[in-house]
Parts: C-alpha cells; structure tokens; sequence
C-alpha cells in the first residue's frame, strides 16, 4: 500500500466524506471554563489541528449533564449558555479545511464529587456506597445525550460520536462486570446495548439527515468481553446505527489473550465484520507514517491520532511531506509542548497524568 493511500477521502453514510484516512482523536486536555464553557485555548487547539490536515477534528469528551464530570476543566455541552464557545470551534475547524465532531461523554460511576460530579452507577456498590440508577435516572441521561447531539448541530459541528469506552457510562452498561440490573437494562447482552443503541437511534431521529455519529469503543478492563463488543459493533454496523466506529486500543497491534479469540489481533477481530457503510478507525500508539499504512493494511478504514497529535498537531501535513515521517520520542520538554501549540493546563494535565511525557 502506497503513502498516497492515507490522503484518498473516505466516504461516511452521512455527510461530506472525510478528505484524507486521519482523525483526530478525543484528547482530554484540562482547559475548558469551570462551567464547561470553551476558552480561547479549546479554540486555539482545534484551529491548529484543523489547519494540521485532518480528515475530522473531534473535541474532548464533553460533558452531556454537569453531574457527569470526570475531569478538570472538562468541556461542556449540556447546558445552552455553552453554545457561544462550541460555535467558535466548529467554526475554526470548519475554516482549517476539516469535518467536525463533539463526543458526548458522562462519566456514570466514575463522575467526580470533588468537581461538581455525581456517581451514577449502573448497579449498586455497597463498597462505594453508590446506589444503581433507577429508570427514571437512565432515561433522563439517554435524552441529555440526545438533546447534548442536537446541541452540537445547532453549534454547526458536523457530527457527534458517543463516548462508550474505559468505564464511563455507556461502556458501563455493557459490562456484565459493572452492569448486575436486572431489568430492560441489565442481563442479556441485548438488554445491556439497550441504553447505547436507543442514545445512537435517538440521536438519528432528533438530528438533521446528513449528521453524523460515531461510537468510541474499548474492549480494555471493566468486565468487557471482547466477543460481546464483536456483537454490539456487528449490529451498529448492520442496523446502519453509526457512520463510524473510533476502537480505542492502548496499542493498534494488541493481541486478544483470552477467550474465544485468543491469539489474534484485536483489529482483525472487528476489521472482519461486515460494515455496510459504516468505517472503522483505530487508535493505539499510531506515531508514524509507517504504522498508519500498516492498520489501513490491517483492515482499518482510517487513524485516530492521539499521543502523537499532542507531540505533532500537524501530524497529517508532516507525513504528506515526509513519507517517513515518526512523531518524537518521549519523554519531551514542556518547551516543545508550547511550541506546538499546547496550553499551560493542557501541558499540566500531561505532566501530571502522563508518566513519562514530559520531562
């Protein structure tokens, strides 16, 4: 496979196509507004990596109700008076040449009390002291994400991608681990996507024809079953519920360890599915040229690009220009941080978060 490859547009169900296989991938960043409102430095950031040649730009995690928090400084988008901000992003990534997206985020048990946030946990944790949701509680958080999507259309984003991996809510209920509830919502692997596919058909009814969904995904910790996941994509895929699938793995070229599909790729074991008209992208340590080509090889549709974003906002333009392009090794200075854009929380957040990141 060529390098040109990685610069052919990708046809999405919805929508304008992507104009290259790159995407940015959601990066928590610490620099939004206490009430979740964007600053200059959320501005700043995309205008950059929309300008540094991505196909789409997501944001970070974004907050569908204030109670969800999971971070410092983490950016809204459940509340009207966050529209101003959210509306210069999507502005200036739309002006940088790219497709725009907002993931919808909560955070369900793992919301923090020490920022506002409220635990709101599938099943009961005596340990914790946290008591399950009721329905009631359930439904209201499937609508905010719904009404969060709707929000960001009338921000003028291109689409949104619902955050359904590492603990938060959505990965949440679909762990048999997590999830013990023992009514529509709990039980069957059926009951437990419940909650994930009535927020991705509802975000199809209430938006305009031509948005665009994705689904953020991890098959890492939490109880998830990888052959579980396999069958909650093969029906998004099949039921045409997403444009695209965003696998978030901690390492593109990981190895399934157990159960039924031990010993492969964890890409492989997704990248066979039928698709439809959905994509697959991956993430998971992608900081060369060389490595993109290889998980397009692998099956993959398109790269998420996180780490070496972050190193290289430009990451796309600088492998056009140099076919053998790699992102620097860490750890790095904080001075190279600025230098490429990043803000002081931003930089903060990867020295404090981030082992090894910056020296």
């Amino acid at each position: 496979m060529m390098q040109s490859n990685l610069f052919e547009p990708l046809v999405l169900a919805h929508g304008q196509p992507m104009k290259n296989r790159f995407m940015l991938a959601p990066l928590t960043n610490q620099q939004s507004a206490p009430d979740g409102s964007a600053t200059r430095f959320d501005v700043e950031w995309v205008e950059r990596c929309a300008q540094g040649g991505y196909g789409l730009v997501q944001t970070c995690a974004a907050t569908v109700q204030s109670t969800g928090r999971a971070f410092k400084g983490q950016l809204g988008i459940h509340s009207d008076t966050q529209l101003e901000g959210l509306k210069r992003m999507a502005t200036v990534i739309r002006a940088g040449g790219a497709l725009s997206g907002v993931q919808l985020h909560h955070a369900g048990h793992r919301a923090q009390p020490a920022l506002g946030g409220v635990p709101a946990p599938a099943s009961e944790d005596a340990v914790a002291g946290l008591r399950a949701m009721n329905i009631d509680q359930i439904v209201e958080i499937r609508d905010d994400f719904i009404r969060a999507a709707r929000r960001a259309q009338q921000a003028g984003f291109d689409g949104v991608a619902v955050h359904g991996a590492f603990g938060f809510v959505v990965s949440e209920f679909l762990s048999p681990t997590l999830n013990r509830r023992q009514d529509r919502y709990g039980g069957s692997l059926e009951n437990r996507s419940r909650f994930l596919f009535e927020i991705l058909d509802g975000i199809r009814q209430a938006c305009k024809p031509d948005f665009q969904i994705g689904l953020r995904l991890s098959v890492e910790r939490y109880g998830l079953r990888v052959e579980e996941l396999r069958d909650v994509v093969a029906a998004a895929f099949q039921q045409s519920k997403i444009d695209y699938l965003d696998l978030a793995l901690w390492d593109s070229k990981q190895v399934v360890m157990d159960g039924p599909f031990a010993g492969r790729s964890m890409l492989s074991v997704f990248a066979n599915l039928a698709r439809g008209q959905a994509r697959l992208g991956v993430a998971g340590k992608i900081r060369s040229a060389r490595r993109a080509l290889e998980v397009l090889e692998e099956g993959a549709d398109f790269v998420l690009i996180g780490r070496a974003a972050i190193l290289n906002s430009d990451f796309p333009n600088r492998v056009r220009q140099t076919p053998d392009f790699r992102a620097p090794e860490l750890p790095v200075h904080a001075d190279y941080l600025r230098q490429e854009g990043l803000s002081p929380p931003f930089i903060n957040y990867m020295r404090t978060a981030w082992d090894g990141f910056v020296i």
